[in-house]
């Protein structure tokens, strides 16, 4: 488990592109460099941990314990994403490493696709991502169903696709899922 899980707002913009296999829908992207912020969750876990969760949704084998700045089993190695703040190990989704900064002296890694959100495929994501989206921004950083759902359907892939008033139906439960009790 993370040593500790704190909200923080990044410089950038979350889309949504691509076909999630496991959801259905677009899939959550991170563009660093769009105008605007993006609300987040960070965790504080270690160089054995990151590269654990980033083989995961890289979809490579993940490894043993790490040296102090390279995972070996999966070839992630931090030294060009903490030199320079980005990384890009490979073309499909979340292959990129980015930095968009520090917190309490430690950087911030997060991974992302390696292209930008004006040249992606956007994409309409589903309720049941959605609903964890949301989940998360209820936890990290303490909104309710309609703050959440504004806001998530303001973003490029779901603006247009969902309604503020759609989306806050669909995690409140009243579309026919389970929703998130709010």
């Amino acid at each position: 488990m993370p040593e500790r899980a704190v909200g923080v707002v990044l410089p950038g913009r979350l889309y949504f592109a691509g076909e999630s296999a496991v959801w259905g829908g677009g899939m959550g992207f991170y563009d660093p460099l769009d105008a605007g912020w993006m609300p987040a969750r960070a965790y504080l876990v270690t160089v054995s941990q990151f590269a654990d969760i980033a083989a995961q949704e890289m979809h490579r084998e993940t490894g043993p314990e790490p040296g102090p700045e390279t995972e070996p089993e999966t070839g992630l190695d931090l030294r060009a994403v903490l030199a320079e703040g980005r990384a890009v190990l490979g073309p499909g989704r979340y292959e990129t490493l980015v930095s968009p900064g520090t917190l309490a002296g430690r950087p911030v890694l997060t991974f992302t696709a390696s292209g930008r959100s004006a040249g992606a495929a956007l994409a309409r994501p589903s309720a049941g991502y959605l609903r964890q989206l949301a989940a998360g921004l209820g936890e990290g950083q303490g909104w309710d169903v309609d703050r959440a759902a504004g806001y998530l359907a303001s973003r490029p892939g779901a603006r247009g696709a969902w309604t503020a008033a759609e989306l806050a139906a669909a995690l409140q439960g009243d579309a026919g899922g389970d929703g998130l009790g709010w």
